[in-house]
């Protein structure tokens, strides 16, 4: 079993940036495919990016060029480095954990808001 905790939501003015944080607990955290998701208002729940066990990762073509996934697996956490910030990125993000293989079982955080004024 997974728990999952993000920090590093706020409110920031377009243009800028933000660091999402998502700490881990429990086994087999390396073997995960770890990821981060977002939710506007009245819309669906959409990837924006993913990294696997061994590092390689994948983004929504939305940000491309601004936001950066990474993980430390020594200390269980994963980052969403968020450059560039526009109106559009405001939503709930949310940190999710994906074991790699069977029973291919999904885990997600709360939620962290991330609010980018114009």
């Amino acid at each position: 079993q997974v728990q999952l905790v993000e920090s590093g939501g706020g409110l920031v003015q377009a243009g800028g940036s933000l660091r999402l944080s998502c700490a881990a607990s429990g086994s087999s955290f390396g073997t995960n495919v770890m990821g981060w998701y977002r939710q506007a208002p009245g819309q669906q729940r959409e990837l924006v990016a993913v990294v696997t066990s061994g590092g390689t990762s994948n983004y929504a073509d939305s940000v491309k060029g601004r936001f950066t996934i990474s993980r430390d697996n020594a200390k269980n956490t994963v980052y969403l480095q968020m450059n560039s910030l526009k109106p559009e990125d405001t939503a709930v993000y949310y940190c999710n954990a994906r074991q790699s293989g069977w029973p291919f079982m999904n885990y997600w955080g709360k939620g962290t808001l991330v609010t980018v004024s114009s």
